[in-house]
């Protein structure tokens, strides 16, 4: 998946848009299984409205819901084969962390979703789960952090770790795609924090030790392709937050 990340060069803006996937690769499903709905068809339930598509590259806007954020929501264990597009949220965390999502586009059209905004916010508990379901075309990302408010850099862009992705992407060809990028952390002078995201197959992570597995560093900014890559279909991402090794 490309994600490029230009706050250094626009300031308090960050750009970052996803590239056609160069091939297919493997579909292998999580542990938490593939869903088979017996009417054939996923579930839109607790979804907003979609919104309509438009532009490309680095301001391609894709369904960001009606109400903004309505395209993500937190679901029950029970409900996750029923949705197409799902994560589930756990961590190596001894304490509490906050975890908020946002689209990449914000409420007020601009590419500032990561300012500050959330679409869903949870905490996670040593030894919690929790599931979130995306709806087609959701583009964003999230971070997580220790206690109740997550770290900001000068022009107040969230700047802990983040996870980033792209589910169903119309401009892609109903691709998916999703890594973990250090990128705002380091140029913000900020802890890394560890996390790994594995889907289909395929995984993308960072440790605090230094580790970097088929995942984003400031020194990457530039690069494509980092990240898994998922041909279209349904999607479950399994994501740890303070991860360790």
């Amino acid at each position: 998946m490309q994600l490029k990340i230009t706050l250094a060069l626009l300031g308090a803006m960050c750009s970052f848009g996803m590239a056609y996937p160069p091939q297919q690769r493997p579909y292998h499903p999580t542990s938490m299984g593939q869903p088979s709905p017996a009417s054939g068809s996923y579930t839109n339930t607790g979804f907003g409205a979609r919104t309509s598509s438009h532009g490309s590259g680095y301001t391609y806007v894709g369904n960001v819901g009606n109400p903004w954020g309505s395209n993500i929501i937190e679901i029950s264990e029970a409900d996750v084969s029923k949705y197409k597009y799902v994560a589930e949220f756990s961590g190596q965390n001894t304490e509490t962390w906050l975890v908020v999502i946002w689209n990449k586009i914000g409420p007020t059209g601009k590419l500032d979703g990561h300012f500050g905004n959330s679409a869903l916010s949870f905490s996670l508990a040593p030894g919690e789960h929790k599931f979130v379901a995306f709806d087609e075309n959701t583009q964003g990302g999230f971070s997580a952090a220790p206690g109740n408010a997550l770290p900001r850099g000068k022009y107040g862009s969230y700047s802990s770790t983040w996870g980033e992705f792209d589910f169903g992407s119309e401009v892609n060809y109903g691709w998916s795609g999703f890594d973990v990028s250090a990128i705002q952390a380091q140029l913000a002078g900020q802890q890394v924090q560890g996390m790994k995201i594995c889907g289909n197959g395929q995984c993308s992570s960072i440790s605090p030790g230094g580790g970097v597995n088929n995942a984003y560093t400031a020194k990457d900014a530039a690069k494509g392709g980092i990240g898994g890559n998922l041909p279209p279909g349904p999607v479950k991402l399994e994501v740890i937050i303070d991860f360790e090794r």
